[in-house]
C-alpha cells in the first residue's frame, strides 16, 4: 500500500478529480445550468454553482461558465491556502477546496473543522464536515452526502 504524501498547502492546486468533485454535486443531471435560478435557500445561482453577480433571467454560455469555475474554484482554493497551517494530501485539499466553494471562506474561517484540522488532528476535522449539512435551517440529503464524501480523506485517518 502506498504512503500518503502530505504537502504543504502551497504547494497544492485543485486537481480534474477535485474539480469533478465539485462538479458532481453542483451541476444539474445535464451539466451547468446556463439559466439563472434560486438554489435551496433563494440565492440566484447559474453554471456551476456560482454566485457573483448572478440575477434571475441572466443566461450564460458553455464558455462563461467554464470561466466562472475556474474563478470560483481559485478563490476557494486561496482561502484554503491562507487558512490552513498544516500538511494536507491532494485528496484532503480537493475536500476543503470543495467545501469552501459551497459554503464560503467564511465558514471555513470561523468553523471547529479549521480549528481541529489546524491542530492537527484529521480524524476530529473529518467529523466536522458532518455538522455542515443544513441550508436555510434545514438538513438537505444532497449536502449529508456531499459532506459524508468530502470527509473521507480526512476520516480515513482516524484508522
Amino acid at each position: 500500500m502506498e504512503a500518503k504524501r502530505f504537502l504543504a498547502v502551497s504547494a497544492l492546486v485543485l486537481t480534474v478529480a477535485g474539480t469533478h468533485l465539485i462538479s458532481g454535486f453542483e451541476d444539474a443531471p445535464s451539466g451547468p445550468s446556463l439559466f439563472a435560478y434560486l438554489d435551496s435557500v433563494g440565492v440566484p445561482t447559474i453554471c456551476t454553482g456560482s454566485t457573483k453577480g448572478v440575477f434571475i433571467g441572466m443566461l450564460a454560455t458553455p464558455g462563461e461558465c467554464e470561466h466562472r469555475l475556474v474563478e470560483d474554484t481559485t478563490y476557494a482554493g486561496l482561502a484554503v491556502h491562507r487558512l490552513v497551517k498544516v500538511k494536507l494530501t491532494q485528496e484532503m485539499y480537493n475536500s476543503l477546496v470543495s467545501f469552501t466553494f459551497n459554503c464560503g471562506p467564511g465558514a471555513l474561517a470561523g468553523s471547529t473543522l479549521l480549528v481541529k484540522l489546524n491542530q492537527g488532528n484529521y480524524c476530529e476535522a473529518g467529523k466536522q464536515f458532518y455538522r455542515w449539512d443544513h441550508a436555510g435551517g434545514k438538513k438537505l440529503r444532497g449536502l449529508t452526502i456531499r459532506r459524508k464524501t468530502e470527509a473521507i480523506p480526512f476520516i480515513e485517518e482516524c484508522k
